[in-house]
């Protein structure tokens, strides 16, 4: 059994959507972002980075949701989600896992919380510098799709292709979210038409996009 503390359409989004993809049994534990629930105490002796998602597996706390979202696709290799170890696509897969990461996410924490870089006074500051390269990203991401898709991975559907419909979704706000790229918007639309998506939209009561 795993449990999973989670906020509603946060980065604990693509996890609790791989462990639906996946059919795997698990608890939700609901964290109150805005009322600070992920600095308590008794959260942070979970997850001393006070941030979500976290998730118990045999009892034992793991964070960062990319890792995570690799080692459930890792651990269940019958679903096809991630390359074996020795596949000639395991580097192209990791690839994009990564880089997702460690360029792509960091950009919506600068968005959505423009005041940790720079401080309340520049905010604006923060954001006019961010979405420009949010931009550029979906433009290589967007051609990479038109070149090589219809996923990250080609013809394999595969757990990069959960975490970047994740992050097209937390676009949604700006003034040119990434469903204005058509090869984005058609690799998020055919996610969200999945079984567990309508799952995920109701026990996270995500708003359309």
């Amino acid at each position: 059994m795993h449990t999973l503390y989670y906020a509603p359409g946060a980065a604990s989004m693509a996890v609790h959507w791989l462990l639906l993809e996946l059919g795997l049994p698990h608890q939700l534990v609901s964290v109150d972002l805005e009322a600070g629930e992920q600095k308590r105490p008794e959260y942070l002796a979970l997850n001393p980075n006070g941030v979500v998602p976290t998730l118990l597996i045999d009892g034992t706390a793991h964070g960062e949701a990319a890792a995570l979202m690799l080692h459930l696709a890792d651990s269940h290799p019958g679903a096809g989600l991630a390359p074996a170890p020795d596949s000639s696509r395991r580097a192209e897969f990791l690839q994009w896992m990564f880089h997702m990461a460690n360029a792509v996410q960091p950009l919506f924490r600068q968005w959505w919380y423009p005041h940790e870089p720079a401080g309340a006074n520049h905010a604006d500051a923060v954001r006019a510098h961010a979405e420009p390269r949010i931009a550029a990203e979906w433009d290589r991401l967007d051609r990479h799709l038109a070149d090589s898709g219809p996923w990250l991975l080609g013809r394999s559907l595969s757990a990069a292709d959960f975490y970047l419909a994740m992050l097209v979704r937390w676009s949604r706000k700006m003034q040119r979210p990434g469903t204005q790229w058509s090869h984005l918007a058609a690799l998020a639309g055919k996610l969200k038409s999945r079984p567990s998506y309508a799952v995920l939209r109701d026990r996270e009561g995500l708003d359309e996009w």
